[in-house]
């Protein structure tokens, strides 16, 4: 006991020293000096999400650059400068008003012209000062020809003048543009049906009054601006982007975003290093909690061992296919049969076993394909060995062989259908190859679970089983040693043990019992009678006298009882598997050799059942409770006299019913539905083999017929 604790403590040890050296290399980060212009020795991937304000800063400053000035409109300065002509043209026509009058004073004599220039100034000055520079801006050889203008000429300058004003200055004219639009409009005077006299005052007019009436915001253009660069969203490195890839010449914007990582100059971290241990100590402890309460030395000693092997064994495979991916095989992950290692598990341990494998399975992938961190591949891995995994406790703890459809439908059928979702879920094109190559892996991954089950059961069955069914089959043949010896030995007692075994096999197949088992159990029941052949009355010759008529009951009891620890001897010589033994040792339980009882009860009262019982142990499995049952039936119909069906079932039934009452079966496990069946089923091979064959009219005939042509011809 003491060694068998020592042993799972250092084996659990064991198991997670060598888990975490396998996975930890996978974590462990390279000592690595980087710089602009040197070739990438290997991929580098982003450690963690951040932002990178250099490029931010830079995009936003692109982005207020990229804002053009902001330029208001001045609607006021379009009627100011339409005023300005009109009332130029009103002045000179009230100065023409004054000057005509006083010509009229005078006797019909004219005002000077610079007279007239000179009333027309002192107007310039009676209206509003900022204006004046407008009105001096003008040659006096344009006011000469509006004075010299008759009413008319002078009407048509002045309602061209007024609207092209008006009509150029309505649209926006910023300085940059205002040469331009100066020109355009005095080449449209030029081209207008304006005479040369008129077109000599509405050019300047176009000159003069013309300006710029959109004037650049230098408030707003700066609001906008800030506001762009507010909008650009900041410039993050998210975990697992290829910042570099390998044979790639290291550029300045690498450089950038090496250094806000910290990558440039890499040194050792032990955050990955922490973090894995805490899953290994946290799966021993969970294995640990599993193991103590888990019965028997035995059990606990092959949980931990096939745990950690098959874990291991995981943990290779899942390296092995990390160490073959590259970029152009990056979906090799996606080849490991996820499914493999709980499968096993709950075939062979239990189910408890296959779901913490298959958890923690899905934690060491995520340290062993540590350079895929924060990547949508690695969340795709990890979903898929998650639920394949989970998948495996669900098939049923039998041969693959036997639940082909079903175990297809857990193992691959449904883990391609989440595949598929999660395909779906990250938008991923089922046209891409990446994507058909993921799913063409997965697919083989699946299969390659599927077939290696099947194929290895019998070997892993062999390593864990004293009773694997390469070993059965072996047991079984009718050319072993042991049962060549006992048909020699015993002939009796070897047909006898070849009718229970076909009885028992049957049974224990309608109960979904290891029907194989049982046959080989059954085989093997009576080997002990080998010591003793010609005290058992299936192996005395015809006419023989039974020897137990010349021994005293208790003689004959304790020979009878031998055949039992004497066969037991015999299996455990010959290192046979242990449920073939207890079958031997329990096929007859604890009941009551009833008739040397009964003999030895009217030879001495004071004889008790006690005296003469089997040692046991009662029956401890269904296979054994139905041997035991198998074996009397069997018996006791060979030694009946003409039996009949009814009473073969009368007799079943019986011995059914005494064996309950006893409480032979009590620790069997076979519920009272199974009892019925196997008493069917114990019923059922009985008739068929040892009851009365009926003489249907027709054949009794034919037979009468024959033999009295016979006698004719004799």
């Amino acid at each position: 006991m003491v060694l068998g604790h020592r042993y799972i403590i250092g084996a659990g040890i064991i198991f997670a020293l060598l888990s975490f050296l396998l996975i930890s290399g996978n974590v462990r980060q390279k000592v690595v000096t980087l710089h602009e212009g040197q070739l990438a020795e290997e991929t580098i991937r982003a450690n963690k999400t951040i932002e990178n304000k250099k490029d931010t800063e830079a995009k936003r400053k692109l982005a207020a650059e990229a804002v053009s000035l902001e330029y208001t409109f001045n609607k006021e300065l379009v009627k100011k400068q339409g005023d300005l002509v009109t009332h130029l043209f009103k002045m000179i026509t009230e100065v023409k008003e004054e000057s005509n009058k006083a010509k009229a004073k005078n006797g019909g004599e004219d005002v000077a012209m610079e007279d007239k220039l000179a009333s027309l100034k002192k107007k310039f000055e009676t209206g509003d000062q900022d204006d004046v520079p407008y009105y001096q801006g003008y040659s006096t050889g344009v006011f000469e020809t509006l004075f010299n203008l008759g009413q008319t000429d002078f009407d048509k300058i002045e309602k061209y003048s007024v609207d092209n004003v008006k009509k150029i200055m309505g649209e926006p004219i910023r300085e940059t543009q205002l040469d331009a639009i100066k020109q355009k409009a005095i080449s449209d005077v030029e081209n207008s049906d304006l005479d040369s006299t008129l077109k000599s005052v509405a050019s300047p007019i176009m000159e003069r009054t013309i300006v710029s009436n959109e004037a650049a915001n230098e408030k707003r253009t700066e609001e906008l601006r800030a506001q762009a660069s507010e909008n650009v969203a900041p410039s993050m490195i998210y975990q697992g982007e290829v910042i570099v890839r390998e044979g790639v010449q290291i550029d300045q914007a690498a450089i950038q975003k090496l250094d806000s990582l910290g990558l440039t100059n890499r040194k050792q971290s032990v955050f990955p290093l922490v973090a894995l241990a805490l899953v290994i100590l946290i799966q021993v402890g969970v294995l640990a909690y599993i193991v103590y309460h888990t019965p028997g030395m035995a059990v606990k000693v092959r949980l931990v061992t096939f745990y950690g092997v098959m874990m291991i064994v995981g943990i290779l495979l899942m390296k092995g296919f990390q160490m073959l991916q590259s970029e152009s095989l990056s979906a090799m992950p996606f080849l490991f049969p996820a499914a493999f290692t709980p499968l096993v598990l709950n075939l062979f341990i239990n189910r408890r076993a296959s779901i913490i494998g298959a958890i923690f399975q899905v934690m060491f992938a995520l340290f062993i394909y540590y350079d895929l961190l924060g990547t949508s591949t690695l969340l795709l891995i990890a979903v898929m060995y998650m639920f394949t995994g989970l998948m495996a406790p669900l098939v049923q703890r039998d041969r693959i062989g036997r639940q082909l459809k079903a175990a297809a439908v857990w193992l691959i059928a449904l883990p391609m259908l989440a595949m598929l979702v999660m395909v779906t879920y990250q938008g991923m094109e089922f046209s891409d190859n990446k994507t058909i190559t993921i799913l063409i892996f997965s697919l083989v991954g699946c299969v390659f679970t599927f077939v290696t089950s099947v194929g290895l059961h019998p070997y892993i069955e062999l390593l864990l089983n004293d009773d694997s069914m390469i070993v059965l089959n072996e047991l079984s043949n009718p050319n072993h040693p042991l049962l060549k010896k006992l048909l020699v030995e015993a002939p009796g007692t070897y047909h006898h043990s070849m009718m229970v075994a076909s009885l028992s096999a049957n049974a224990v197949a309608d109960i979904g019992g290891r029907s194989l088992l049982t046959r080989v159990g059954c085989y093997y029941h009576d080997i002990g009678k080998i010591k003793h052949a010609n005290f058992f009355v299936e192996n005395l010759p015809d006419g023989a006298e039974n020897p137990h008529n010349f021994l005293l009951p208790e003689d004959s009891k304790e020979i009878i009882f031998s055949h039992v620890s004497e066969g037991v001897k015999i299996l455990e010589k010959e290192k046979m598997p242990q449920m073939v033994i207890d079958i031997c040792q329990q096929h007859h339980g604890t009941t009551l050799m009833s008739y040397f009882y009964a003999k030895a009860k009217e030879r001495n009262p004071e004889v008790t059942e006690e005296d003469f019982r089997y040692a046991g142990p009662r029956p401890q499995t269904k296979e054994a409770g139905v041997v035991s049952l198998a074996d009397t039936c069997e018996a006791a119909v060979r030694a009946m006299d003409h039996p009949t069906n009814e009473k073969i079932r009368k007799f079943v039934n019986n011995l059914i019913e005494k064996r309950l009452i006893d409480g032979q079966l009590d620790d069997t496990g076979l519920t009272m539905k199974e009892i019925r069946i196997v008493e069917e089923s114990l019923i059922n091979g009985l008739c068929s083999t040892f009851h009365s064959r009926i003489k249907y009219p027709k054949m009794q005939s034919e037979a009468e017929k024959m033999k009295k042509e016979q006698e004719e011809s004799n």
